[in-house]
């Protein structure tokens, strides 16, 4: 059934090894992120059989589907409303409100079990954790005294809103605050966790400061590559996922709508170059599943444009001949295996 997109469970096995030799090599533990493709079943029990060191995702549905004895991590700050369920389907998650903290010792207390948080610390990217030193502090202060919360650590995240590139310098500041906070509290913090795959490179080079002692990886692994710079890592797959789309329509027609130029179903004013006449192909795939603007064709084709249901592609140069029912295939990035991954019409295949 198309479309679908196909993912090779002995390359992401590879990847996966490969990441983690190099980090416990230089003894950093991984926590292997599953959000991406929704923990999957199929790549999760990968995560398991390769005794990854934890299992992380940002969205708790996806983890309470998860049974392991990996600890399980949640990856987006921990929400309010759902404490409850945090406690009972993760063992670690990621804090930067005490308010919330309170709340999960509150129902941790109630389910007679211990939860383990993360301090996040903004260095700088400005999405989330704290960023007044004197801020971690009064809150480290008050989270020692819970007796259902168990202090793991602390962490930071770089690249993902503000695109600020881990530096030594930068994840040194992270390290040293590990060293104030074990030395003002007289406490021994396990996990220093120095963010994602835009770490990749530090990690490989062995920059990664003393103290740091955690990454959590996603994209390094599905795709092979660090995300600081965008460059592939050696003897790693970057087509773990792929995507097939059928040919419902192709036709010879003009490069140029013929008529007054309006809106299109998206509410904005398409703009068109004039090629002539092309042989046009319509996919049965849309924006409804993904943005065709993070496909990757493998032939010599190019993508004109997307409707909820439709992509439509220019075949005219391709380096194939197609016929109605072939299958164009794509390469994807980190935006399109997520929004495949996620949607409902696009049916899994594994290699």
């Amino acid at each position: 059934m198309y479309p679908k997109i196909v993912i090779n469970t002995k390359k992401y096995r590879h990847n996966l090894k490969k990441l983690l030799n190099i980090s416990h090599n230089k003894g950093i533990t991984i926590m292997g992120v599953s959000k991406v493709f929704c923990a999957d079943h199929n790549l999760i029990q990968v995560l398991i059989e390769e005794n990854v060191d934890y299992i992380a995702d940002s969205r708790i549905e996806n983890l309470e589907n998860i049974s392991t004895n990996i600890p399980k991590v949640l990856l987006r700050i921990a929400s309010f409303c759902d404490a409850e369920r945090i406690v009972l389907n993760s063992d670690i998650s990621l804090n930067s409100e005490l308010k919330t903290i309170r709340r999960l010792d509150s129902f941790s207390k109630k389910h007679k079990i211990k939860h383990g948080v993360i301090i996040m610390i903004d260095l700088g990217d400005l999405r989330e954790g704290i960023f007044e030193k004197s801020e971690i502090f009064e809150i480290i202060k008050n989270i020692i005294e819970y007796d259902n919360i168990d202090l793991k650590g602390i962490g930071t995240n770089l690249t993902c809103f503000g695109g600020v590139i881990p530096t030594v310098d930068t994840l040194k500041r992270l390290a040293d605050i590990k060293s104030d906070i074990e030395e003002q509290f007289s406490i021994s913090l396990d996990i220093v966790s120095g963010g994602n795959s835009s770490s990749i490179d530090l990690l490989i080079q062995g920059d990664i400061p003393s103290g740091i002692n955690n990454l959590r990886l996603g994209e390094s692994i599905v795709l092979g590559r660090e995300t600081a710079n965008g460059c592939l890592i050696e003897d790693t797959y970057s087509d773990v996922f792929t995507l097939e789309a059928e040919i419902i329509e192709l036709k010879d027609k003009p490069s140029m709508p013929i008529g007054k130029i309006g809106m299109n179903a998206f509410g904005k004013k398409p703009i068109f170059i004039d090629k002539g006449n092309m042989k046009r192909a319509i996919l049965a795939v849309g924006k409804q599943d993904v943005d065709h603007n993070e496909l990757i064709p493998f032939d010599s084709i190019d993508i004109i444009g997307s409707s909820s249901d439709h992509i439509i592609v220019d075949v005219t140069n391709s380096a194939n001949t197609y016929e109605i029912g072939d299958i164009i295939k794509f390469k994807l990035t980190y935006s399109s295996i997520l929004s495949l991954m996620t949607s409902k019409y696009v049916s899994k295949y594994y290699e």
